[in-house]
């Protein structure tokens, strides 16, 4: 008696012509730095010789329980550009530009048109931020996964000048706290989010959420932004002293990571609107306001901190999102004082 690897639930024929179906959205994302080919063992990728000490940033993240609103909406197209946002936000808080990106997709059963979509959406999120989606890893892995669920990984590298990291150490009482807008939960709390509006509220994905004329659906799959076009416009204005990306954690445990020793930070709440569909979460799911700064943005994707005497040189005609002062820098043991 002989078996077949298709019997177990592996088709390697499936999987070679879904890779010929996405190669040239992936090379749409390269430029010539790329030196391998598409279904190469390893990325290679040439670094320019116009950095003098350059210094390379990576990180890695998933796009979670968001993926659960994608499989029961049948929308895949953007939940690899929430992927490719988040990562890129991730470094471009040291100040690094993105290089190149890879994908991890592992399922119960390829099928091309789920990834197709996938992949355009990190093609898609890669080209918008000038980085070269050079390769992954696709698993098949039948048993692990149920039918038409996957689950979405990926790592980036960056690179940025020595002399022009963004650490925070030079963060200081007085300095002003900006914050650029979210677009709804980008990559984060949806666990919570899930269980208020499926099960507490009953709600479906193509109902509205009460208050924000939109969809569950269009309201939990808008896409994570990246804030990297405007931090290039800014660094050329004004003196970027720290920059915090607001995910897991929100404002409470993100802003603490960039502060120095005896630095905290006030933020005073009156400074901007709640968008309705945290407001509705809060309110349907019975969330206090420590918990709700806690696990969501709140409205809030980044914070930039600068000194105070840069205020007046701060232009945000012409950028996409225009951030806003929040609060300010104060003596304390680095934690967030809500006001």
């Amino acid at each position: 008696m002989s078996s077949k690897y298709s019997e177990s639930g592996v088709d390697i024929d499936a999987a070679a012509a879904a890779l010929k179906g996405i190669g040239n959205l992936i090379r749409s994302t390269w430029g010539r730095e790329v030196l391998s080919e598409v279904g190469n063992f390893g990325g290679l990728f040439e670094i320019s010789s116009k950095y003098r000490e350059p210094v390379l940033v990576s990180s890695v993240d998933g796009v979670g329980t968001k993926l659960r609103v994608a499989f029961i909406s049948g929308r895949h197209d953007t939940v690899g550009e929430d992927l490719v946002n988040h990562c890129v936000n991730d470094i471009l808080v040291q100040g690094a530009e993105p290089l190149f990106f890879l994908d991890y997709f592992g399922c119960g059963r390829l099928e091309r048109g789920i990834i197709e979509d996938v992949v355009k959406g990190l093609a898609r999120g890669c080209k918008a931020n000038g980085c070269a989606l050079i390769g992954g890893e696709t698993a098949e892995m039948p048993g692990f996964y149920a039918d038409g669920e996957y689950d979405l990984a990926g790592s980036i590298v960056g690179v940025v000048e020595r002399g022009s990291l963004i650490d925070g150490g030079r963060i200081t009482e007085g300095d002003s706290v900006w914050a650029f807008p979210s677009a709804g939960l980008h990559t984060n709390g949806y666990s919570l989010a899930r269980k208020i509006i499926f099960e507490d509220a009953g709600l479906g994905v193509d109902d509205d959420i009460p208050g924000t004329g939109r969809s569950v659906a269009d309201n939990l799959l808008e896409v994570h932004r990246s804030y990297l076009p405007e931090i290039r416009v800014l660094r050329k204005l004004v003196d970027i002293r720290g920059l915090a990306h607001i995910t897991g954690g929100g404002l409470l445990d993100n802003i603490p990571r960039i502060l120095p020793d005896r630095c905290s930070v006030e933020i005073e709440r009156q400074k901007w609107d709640t968008p309705p569909l945290f407001s509705y979460l809060g309110d349907k799911g019975g969330v206090d306001d420590e918990e709700m700064h806690r696990v969501f943005n709140m409205g809030i994707g980044m914070i930039m901190i600068i000194p105070a005497s840069d205020e007046k040189k701060l232009v945000t005609e012409g950028l996409r999102w225009k951030p806003f002062p929040v609060g300010t820098v104060i003596k304390g043991e680095r934690k967030v004082v809500l006001k």
